[in-house]
Order: structure tokens, then C-alpha cells, then sequence
């Protein structure tokens, strides 16, 4: 029988997987069966009865990671409502606009988070109900979707990071995210044996779709602390026998650089990379370090999370490469003609497939934009694909930086400031100059205990890159401005050039 909603996928494991755990929350010790995610969203569809929610309607909250934002992740959706998660890092105009730009109904959330929250809706000019919950879901009688859903409705809004403007409503059907669910858990062979830590934030399309849609899918479980930290991540993996990881860059990258030892569960089978490129130097040496092999992989929000992955053996994975078309198909054309281009030539890439976004809500004109003529999803991101099939990111058509007519990917000086020792994170981006019409900025993040030498980075750099491509600006930060599944905001690092002068 095939899975069409997520309604219907629930059904299925609470039948087929009944009181088997689906997911350990270390934080508070609560557990949570697949039998008892059912009943929580059967829970949660007799409180929208109760309110009269018209179907289909939007759905938000403003939660940390647990079982809550689990929950209504998924019982909303089965509902069939749309899920609007909600991100902990937004400012309050950023949330008023999402939540006006939204249309949503009704708004959860807790106590942490309630003044800000109210600061919000303040400046929203419609009514909004918020729901104060309480490490509980709303009292109500058990219920059913008032309309069931098809695999064409809408099942997810997630709002893009906004990093050049006014953030985007990405909207994903039921079979989008399903298709999403599906396919992470194909290309890693994942069963019901299987249990991932997952410490990514719940409002990002990574979290959602691979630690929470992913196990539901294929029967397997997982661990949700309430936030990342270096210092509880092995324990955490040991103390409930994980068996899979799911992180990005930033996260890996902090881990190395933990001076303690770590004691690795045996158990382990991969660690799972994506949300932004992950530096060839950071993935050798965790795999050196921790003993686990790392696949590194490539999503938008725009596709329910996965396009690119490199394969479950290590000896066919390509380092560098967030891997091949995985259950969608991908193409590199001319960013100019459309033309599709052979192998090893880079231009832009674009995808189509079952998990491609229906759209941007209320936004015909940016939808018809993100699309080609014959329908490929345009992903913004360059580069080329081997003879092997191997997708190679080198940048963003609008992170490109062009100096004196050259286009420049940013990555490549990326890699070679990664490649010093007393570097930790990197980015470069590109800043105006009246002579070369760009100029190259880098911020970095130094190492605990390294020294900050401009002249050294610049000597490293022009013995490896040349002077062109050599950072005129160096810029020291604490950390790199990011999204919130982990991704560097280039553009964002401009702003800080002031503090070269």
C-alpha cells in the first residue's frame, strides 16, 4: 500500500512498530513511542476541532528541540494542517513578519519564550491565538484530520534565512516531505535498528526532515537533547547506543577542536554532513580522530532536505564532493543560455524530482524566477560534475566574487585558510574596490591559544593561490555570521570591513 501523507505514515508505524521508542529526550528522561506520536497527534487534532480550524490552515510554534516541537512537527501535518516552525534566532521584527507573511491561526509556545513572542504579535495587524504550553500538549479528546489531506496538499512551511532580503515561505507538500523522509533513509540503508543523535535545531528543514521525518519513515528512533554541546555529545552517544550522527560543518569542526578525549560508542556506523560544504582538512581529520567514516551530503529547504549524497561504502565516496544525485535528477547549465553543459564544465545546478517545493507562499513572481523554462528547480548554487557523476560546489552565483573581470569562488580560498594550523573557521567574500571593481575580505576564527599574525595568513595564502586570489582584508571574529542549520552568511561578513581600517 502506498504512503501518500503523513497521517498515513503514522498509522503504519503505530501499528507496525507499536511501543518501541521513537524518540529519547536525555534532557528530561521522557520517552515517546511510536504508538504514543500517534496518539499525541490524534491529541493535538481534537484541540484544532475544538478551536475550529479551518483545514489546511497554518500552524506555528516557537519551541527548543524535544518532544513538543516533534510533535507538533508531525501531528500538525498528520492533521492536515501546515507545520510552521518558527526559528529561536529570529529578532521580533523578523518574527512579526513570518508570522503576518504566514496567515497562521495559532501560535505555541513556552514560558522562555512568551515575551518575546507577545513583542511579535504586537506589531502583526491580525489576530493570532497563542497557545502557552506547558512540557505538554493542550488537553483535548482524540480526532482525526477534519479533511484528509492528498499527497499534493500542504504539509510544511519553512521560511528561507533572508540573508539579501525579506525571507521566503517555502512551501512542501506531503509528498515532498515524504519523499524527503524516503530518501535519507534509502541512500543510508537506515532500518529500524537504527538511531541518529539529533542536535540540530528543529526550525531548520535539516532537523525536520532527517532526525524527525527520516526515523518515522524507516521505523528507527532518536536522541533529541535541547541543544548542541561538545562537552554531552559522545557521552550522549554512547549513553543511548546511536548508531548514526547528523551534523554540519560548524559542529564537526567544534568537536575537533576539543582538546578532551572522547570515548566513541563502537556501535557508530557514520556520521551524516550537510547544510553547508564541508572543508576536506575538517572531514580527514574526524574521520582520523574519531574512527567514523563521514558522509557528506547536500539539501535545500527548497527540496525537503536531500539531493546530493556520497555513497554508504567509504571506498566509493569522493572527498569535497556532497556526492551524487540521490532519487531526483541534477543537471549544470550555462547561468547565461540555460545551455546544459557536459561533465567538468561548471555553470549553475539545477534539480527536479518529487521532493522540489510546490512553491513560494504568496509569491508567484519568485516561484516563476526559481524555476527554468522546462520546469528544473534553479538551486543558485555553481559547479561541476565529474565523470563519475560527482557533484563539486564551488559557490553561490550571488557569493561570487568577481575581481577585474575574473570570477572567483570563494571556496577555494576557503580550503587554503582551513589548511593553516591556526585557523578554525573561514569564509571569504567580496567587497567593493574602485580599481578591481571587487575585493577579497576573509573572516576568520583563530584557534584557541593561536596568535593573530594578518601577515602570516597573506604569506600562506599568495604561496598557494597567488597574489590575485590572496585576501586583501583579513578580519579576526569570534564566530562566523550564520543561518540556522549551520550555513555561512557571506555576505553578512562585509559588514564588518570597518574593522580593517
Amino acid at each position: 500500500m502506498s504512503i501518500d501523507t503523513v497521517g498515513e505514515l503514522l498509522v503504519r508505524q503505530a501499528v507496525q512498530q507499536g511501543e518501541r521508542i521513537y524518540l529519547i529526550a536525555p534532557d528530561s528522561g521522557q520517552m515517546l513511542s511510536f504508538a504514543g506520536l500517534q496518539a499525541a497527534a490524534g491529541q493535538l487534532a481534537g484541540f484544532f476541532r475544538e478551536r475550529r480550524l479551518p483545514p489546511a490552515s497554518h500552524v506555528a510554534w516557537l519551541l527548543p528541540n524535544g518532544p513538543l516541537a516533534v510533535q507538533l512537527l508531525i501531528g500538525t501535518m498528520a492533521a492536515g494542517h501546515v507545520a510552521t516552525p518558527l526559528s529561536l534566532l529570529a529578532l521580533c521584527e523578523q518574527l512579526a513578519y513570518v508570522i503576518e507573511h504566514s496567515g497562521c491561526r495559532l501560535l505555541f509556545t513556552v514560558a522562555e519564550h512568551a515575551e518575546r513572542v507577545r513583542e511579535a504579535l504586537a506589531l502583526v495587524e491580525r489576530a493570532v491565538d497563542l497557545v502557552l504550553l506547558d512540557g505538554e500538549l493542550p488537553v483535548a479528546a482524540s480526532g482525526t484530520a477534519a479533511v484528509a489531506p492528498s499527497q499534493h496538499s500542504p504539509a510544511l512551511l519553512m521560511y528561507t534565512s533572508g540573508t539579501t532580503g525579506r525571507p521566503k515561505g517555502v512551501l512542501l507538500t506531503h509528498g515532498n516531505v515524504l519523499a524527503g523522509a524516503r530518501l535519507v533513509s534509502e541512500a543510508h540503508q537506515l532500518g529500524p535498528a537504527d538511531r541518529v543523535l539529533a542536535v540540530l535545531p528543529m526550525y531548520h528543514i535539516n532537523a525536520q526532515i532527517v532526525t524527525a521525518l527520516a526515523p518515522l519513515w524507516h521505523g528507527g528512533s532518536l536522541v533529541m537533547p535541547q541543544r548542541f554541546s561538545v562537552g554531552a555529545f559522545w557521552p550522549q552517544a554512547a549513553a543511548f547506543a546511536c548508531t548514526w550522527l547528523n551534523l554540519v560543518p560548524t559542529m564537526l569542526a567544534y568537536l575537533l577542536a576539543d582538546p578532551a578525549p572522547a570515548s566513541v560508542p563502537a556501535g557508530l556506523r557514520f556520521c551524516r554532513s550537510a547544510s553547508a560544504p564541508l572543508p576536506v582538512q575538517h572531514l580527514r581529520a574526524f574521520e582520523a580522530r574519531f574512527g567514523i567514516g563521514v558522509i557528506e551530503t547536500m539539501g535545500l529547504t527548497e527540496t525537503a532536505a536531500p539531493i546530493f549524497t556520497n555513497p554508504l561504502a567509504a571506498a566509493w565516496r569522493k572527498a569535497g564532493s556532497p556526492g551524487q544525485a540521490f532519487g531526483c535528477e541534477a543537471r549544470t547549465v550555462d547561468p547565461a543560455t540555460g545551455a546544459v553543459l557536459a561533465d567538468g564544465q561548471p555553470g549553475e545546478i539545477q534539480v527536479r524530482g518529487p521532493n522540489v517545493m510546490a512553491g513560494y507562499l504568496l509569491a508567484p513572481e519568485e516561484t516563476a524566477r526559481a524555476f527554468a523554462a522546462d520546469g528544473w528547480l534553479r538551486t543558485g548554487d555553481l559547479g561541476y560534475r565529474d565523470a563519475d557523476g560527482f557533484y563539486f560546489i564551488t559557490g553561490r552565483l550571488k557569493e561570487l566574487i568577481i575581481k577585474g573581470g575574473e570570477n572567483i569562488a570563494p571556496r577555494e580560498i576557503d580550503e587554503v585558510l582551513l589548511a593553516h594550523p591556526a585557523v578554525l573557521e573561514a569564509a571569504v567574500t567580496g567587497i567593493p574596490d574602485a580599481l578591481y571593481g571587487q575585493e577579497i575580505l576573509a573572516g576568520i576564527v583563530l584557534r584557541d591559544g593561536s596568535r593573530w599574525d594578518e601577515t602570516m595568513l597573506r604569506d600562506f595564502c599568495r604561496q598557494r593561490l597567488g597574489r590575485f586570489k590572496t585576501p586583501r582584508y583579513f578580519v579576526r571574529l569570534e564566530e562566523l555570521p550564520k543561518g540556522p542549520s549551520g550555513k555561512v552568511q557571506r555576505l553578512k561578513i562585509g559588514a564588518t570591513v570597518k574593522s580593517t581600517d
